[in-house]
């Protein structure tokens, strides 16, 4: 129990420094004071995730139509300022894409940058109405591990760039991030619209692999700023790389499982059907198709 006594006194001791040699631009922004409510949400998103569909379990679905639309275009609106804003005034800071420097200034475009990455986090909170949108809709086959643990990671993991790195490095993931989700998020906007809209959602697939792909560049970007040597916390760029395996481990898993296998098996289906349609014969000399079978003569 001692021992126990004296971690926790070291952590704290640790996390009382971290914070006191935190990005001081940042200190007083929503969310940013402690680490406290991003891990309290966090663990209440995951309970109410299994609270909410062992609620509704027995009752019928809601019908979100136009509520889940609006969620769907307001997140297309905040990821495409996130995105503008990140492109913007790191242009305008002459930041480099090989290797950049947090740089802890009051200039305008360095706090402009801070700000949209601190959206950015946000968004990550405001993200999670996904899965409970998922819950009232009982679209239980959505909720996977890989849908509920991305959400879960991102927004506590956000809250160590901002709350350290509000800049530098950590502007390349966000404005990839941010601007994949502004299709993304209109692609769930138009499937919120009804089944009548699924003919304009034929590049579902061609989202997934843009996701892949999203991943696939940071972990190009994550390594070159290794290899660069880049004036960035190692530590951070190693827990990124690590957090990507596990990413792109799982969505391959989806995208095999939803993509390939089951392409697979419905032609593999079709080929049996058409197979036993074409030529199962049965003994008393009929096709499968009801037709008689007859013999040509010499």
């Amino acid at each position: 129990m001692e021992i126990i006594k004296d971690k926790y006194y070291e952590w704290n001791k640790f996390y009382e420094w971290a914070l006191e040699n935190s990005d001081p631009r940042v200190k007083d922004w929503l969310l940013m004071q402690n680490y406290t409510p991003t891990l309290v949400i966090t663990a209440l998103y995951v309970m109410l995730v299994y609270v909410g569909k062992w609620w509704m379990e027995k009752r019928e679905p809601f019908k979100l139509r136009w509520a889940v639309f609006f969620y769907n275009i307001g997140l297309v609106i905040l990821n495409l300022h996130i995105f503008c804003q990140v492109v913007l005034n790191t242009y305008r800071a002459g930041y480099s894409y090989i290797c950049q420097p947090v740089v802890y200034s009051e200039n305008q475009y360095e706090v402009n940058i801070a700000s949209a990455l601190w959206w950015f986090y946000f968004s990550k909170c405001v993200e999670m109405m996904d899965t409970f949108f998922f819950v009232l809709k009982k679209k239980n086959n959505q909720i996977s591990f890989l849908h509920v643990y991305h959400h879960a990671t991102m927004f506590p993991i956000w809250w160590i760039g901002i709350k350290w790195v509000a800049g530098g490095q950590s502007f390349f993931g966000a404005m990839v991030n941010s601007f994949i989700h502004v299709i993304m998020y209109t692609y769930y906007g138009i499937s919120a619209l009804g089944p009548e809209y699924q003919k304009y959602l034929w590049w579902k697939r061609y989202l997934t692999m843009l996701q892949l792909t999203q991943f696939y560049i940071g972990m190009v970007y994550a390594l070159s700023s290794l290899y660069h040597d880049c004036d960035f916390p190692k530590w951070m760029q190693y827990l990124g790389l690590f957090y990507g395996v596990t990413i792109i481990s799982l969505f391959l898993n989806f995208y095999i499982q939803e993509y390939i296998k089951k392409h697979n098996e419905k032609y593999k289906k079709k080929y049996d059907d058409g197979k036993a349609t074409n030529g199962a014969v049965s003994q008393n000399g009929r096709h499968a198709n009801g037709h008689i079978e007859t013999k040509k003569t010499k």
